[in-house]
């Protein structure tokens, strides 16, 4: 998990880097252009530093937050509305400055020789120009709307080429991402499954089915099928890494019922699920953490207990509640949690999921609940 962490955090600095040294470049251009014999011509060079710092203004908002906000997001007009208006917005204020900074820097007359021995006199924009002076040819301006025109081309080009990198960096970055789950996860493959399926688990299950037998021969054969059904989950359908929601809940509800032979009626265990589950792949073992944790932290032998699991369809989102009963003397299930432990399953989520989820802790003196929301 640090590994991929880490990796994650190096390639956006790269990218960073490779934007940083790209503009640097594109700002030193001028700087050199205009620098004749150690002199830099600075009335040349500002003017077209503010334009590149526009080109650069635009591109860095497009790239860090109207690309990841809206377009991957998929909220494509609402991209449109907002990058068009900046655009127009930033080149307007740069093509103002840029006439202000012209006003500035009108280009005067030569001084004048009035005879020898006396100094040159400076010409005013008011006086006439002297008997023989014809002042360099003026180049023909553009007018604003034709600049302002020139540089709209000018950044939707850059808007372009800032789009098209920035989805590239997220291809490589997601593909990066995949690799190191995949790695992940068949780290994580053999510890799951020594979690869920433990000894201690097995064999007190087992010793329940046979006093069992001597007891209740038919309920028995139904505990050996919720067994079997446990077991084929864990060691067949869950091997790809995603499963159907159905067969999760399945799962859970087999889970539950050979739990609830190791404990008497004191303890209430309760497990609602919609009538009509939707047929959606789901990573296997999603919410097993959290269920283990409530019967192994939630239940009292000399208290009344109890363990409610809720699944839910709201608004195209799973919801997942598991609530359990906390007594006196008793550790926060946060600071107790067992398996492969909180952080764990949070930092699993994350690469699952990573910012879709939602998962919210409730630790109170008399009970403990964890409400996780994923998208489906």
């Amino acid at each position: 998990m640090k590994n991929l962490t880490k990796s994650i955090s190096n390639f956006k600095i790269i990218e960073f880097v490779i934007y940083l040294i790209v503009w640097l470049t594109v700002f030193a251009f001028p700087f050199f252009r205009f620098r004749v014999s150690g002199a830099v011509n600075w009335e040349k060079v500002i003017p077209e530093w503010i334009k590149i710092t526009s080109f650069f203004i635009i591109f860095i908002i497009n790239v860090y937050v109207f690309v990841p906000e809206f377009l991957f997001k998929k909220k494509y007009r609402l991209y449109l509305t907002t990058v068009i208006p900046m655009t127009i917005l930033v080149i307007s204020f740069t093509v103002y400055i840029q006439n202000q900074i012209e006003v500035h820097n009108v280009t005067k007359m030569p001084p004048m020789e009035i005879g020898p021995g006396m100094p040159p006199m400076e010409l005013g924009t008011s006086m006439p120009a002297p008997m023989g002076y014809r002042p360099a040819d003026q180049i023909q301006k553009k007018s604003v709307y034709l600049v302002i025109a020139d540089y709209m081309i000018i950044s939707i080009l850059i808007l372009g080429a800032g789009t098209t990198l920035k989805i590239g960096s997220r291809w490589l970055n997601e593909e990066n991402r995949r690799k190191e789950l995949e790695k992940e996860q068949m780290r994580t493959e053999l510890a799951l499954l020594r979690h869920q399926v433990n000894p201690h688990f097995l064999m007190n299950t087992l010793n329940n089915i046979h006093a069992l037998i001597d007891i209740d021969v038919e309920v028995a054969k139904d505990a050996v099928i919720k067994l079997s059904v446990l077991m084929r989950y864990l060691l067949y359908d869950s091997v790809q890494g995603k499963t159907t929601l159905a067969k999760e809940v399945e799962f859970m509800e087999s889970y539950i019922e050979l739990m609830k032979l190791r404990y008497t009626k004191k303890v209430s265990v309760k497990f609602s699920v919609p009538r009509k589950i939707p047929d959606v792949q789901i990573p296997a073992m999603l919410f097993i953490s959290f269920l283990e944790n409530a019967f192994k932290h939630g239940v009292s032998y000399q208290a009344k207990s109890f363990v409610h699991l809720k699944l839910d369809i709201m608004n195209d989102k799973l919801v997942c509640m598991i609530k359990n009963s906390k007594h006196s003397g008793q550790e926060s299930g946060i600071k107790k949690y067992s398996g492969i432990g909180l952080d764990n399953v949070k930092k699993n989520l994350e690469l699952l999921y990573h910012d879709s989820f939602d998962l919210t802790i409730r630790d109170s003196d008399n009970e403990y609940e964890v409400i996780l929301t994923l998208p489906l």
